[in-house]
């Protein structure tokens, strides 16, 4: 009986050191962002360029036959060109905006 007593006595112990601690660590306010409000923008721009090169790819109904096909409308430069070099482009930015360091965080 006395060691169930012991054991119940060492986890609230312990529950009351873990929970202090976390009390302690989330009041500490010297911790900084590894973004800023730059590399959030940059970050939105890449995904904003991303987008338009994803609704450039997209297509609407090529022709209204579906028994014709348009090759035209399919293999358009908007969609096998100028699309994918806006996609990579977003991601370029997206890659930029993660690495950049904050102004105040240069180490």
């Amino acid at each position: 009986m006395y060691f169930q007593f012991s054991l119940l006595y060492r986890l609230v112990d312990f529950y009351y050191i873990a929970i202090s601690n976390v009390y302690k660590m989330s009041n500490e306010k010297n911790t900084y962002s590894i973004f800023n409000k730059e590399n959030y923008i940059w970050m939105l721009v890449g995904l904003v360029v991303i987008a338009i090169g994803m609704v450039l790819m997209s297509g609407g109904a090529s022709n209204k036959n579906p028994a014709v096909f348009d090759e035209g409308a399919v293999y358009s430069a908007r969609r096998i060109t100028i699309a994918p070099i806006l996609i990579l482009i977003g991601l370029v930015i997206e890659i930029w905006a993660i690495f950049k360091k904050p102004k105040g965080n240069q180490a």
